[in-house]
């Protein structure tokens, strides 16, 4: 027997409902100090992902905690950015959904959030006219509009923007996907800071409910050879750290690229699958907040600000620093 149509779309509905997993708020930890995230001379990065909801307190909370962040380093004349990881504005990156969701809380010009936001595209914002009122938003802070990849500098450090739903969005074709492939190579070999960071909305690691996505591999692949240190995503709404591993997801305390994934700006919170996937060092569930990192002359510190004000999962480590160049054939 045929179901009729409106019975077929409550099916599927609660199928999709059902899927989702239950959030099980993880314990809250002993205060951190500031002084195990410092670096002495260091610049500051700021940002998360999966953000403004209307009707919801989150993303209002995080451009709170953001915005306080940004006003005591400007105090302490610390170099401070900030950076979104994808899915700025819910359901669908619409205009409306900018100005009504995004405008009262990240986007609002009483805090200092737009001067200094560095913002990558996500999936959300692809359902409306292929991110357009994304780009229109943020102007020339969100790179070509035809392409949504950039680059820019944070004092040793060089960070890299990739633009996930190229390689994700069947929307997007092959020569495209090509394209940032090749221009993400001349970045890694261009620069000349010593340390290189990228980030992006789909993660290819992640215990989340989205979970691991291996078409990232060939970023991740290019990213490896080419030096990078630390890799930030969202899409999954948890904070997640993964140790240093390869493309691939074999650990690698020597050469591997730190992964974070940090979906928690305001977005509705999800939980964890059963079982972590491998080399996943830290998972928090339940809260929103920041990643916050401290970038300096060949090493980071990062610590997970909740709203509140707790600091969860103080880390750290050394930049891995340029491939050494190839001697000449002989």
């Amino acid at each position: 027997m045929k179901m009729r149509p409106l019975m077929l779309t409550l099916v599927l509905t609660l199928a999709v409902v059902s899927c989702k997993i239950p959030v099980q708020i993880t314990p809250a930890p002993a205060t951190a100090t500031a002084a195990e995230i410092a670096v002495t001379g260091a610049s500051i990065m700021v940002g998360v992902g999966d953000i403004a909801t209307c009707g919801t307190p989150g993303d209002e909370r995080t451009a709170h905690l953001v915005d306080s962040m940004l006003r005591a380093d400007s105090v302490a004349k610390v170099d401070v950015e900030v950076f979104t990881l994808g899915d700025n504005a819910y359901p669908d990156g619409s205009a409306s959904n900018f100005a009504l969701c995004f405008t009262p809380s990240w986007g609002d010009s009483a805090k200092r959030i737009m001067k200094k936001i560095h913002p990558s595209p996500g999936n959300h914002e692809h359902h409306s006219g292929g991110a357009a009122p994304y780009y229109t938003y943020f102007g020339s802070r969100a790179g070509s509009p035809t392409k949504g990849y950039y680059s820019y500098d944070v004092g040793e450090w060089h960070v890299i923007v990739l633009n996930s739903e190229i390689i994700v969005n069947r929307v997007f074709s092959n020569l495209e996907r090509k394209a940032q492939e090749e221009w993400l190579r001349a970045e890694l070999k261009g620069t000349a800071k010593p340390c290189t960071m990228a980030y992006w909305h789909n993660p290819r690691f992640s215990s989340g409910w989205h979970g691991s996505d291996a078409r990232l591999q060939p970023i991740w692949q290019i990213l490896y050879d080419g030096g990078a240190t630390l890799v930030m995503n969202g899409h999954d709404h948890d904070y997640e750290r993964f140790l240093p591993q390869t493309p691939a997801g074999v650990r690698d305390s020597v050469n591997g690229i730190a992964e974070y994934v940090v979906g928690t700006g305001g977005g509705d919170l999800r939980g964890f699958k059963a079982k972590p996937s491998a080399n996943s060092a830290s998972r928090v569930q339940g809260y929103y907040g920041v990643l916050k990192l401290t970038l300096g002359k060949g090493e980071y510190r990062s610590v997970f600000v909740d709203v509140d004000g707790r600091m969860w999962d103080p880390s750290g480590g050394k930049c891995r620093g340029k491939p050494a160049a190839a001697a000449p054939v002989p």
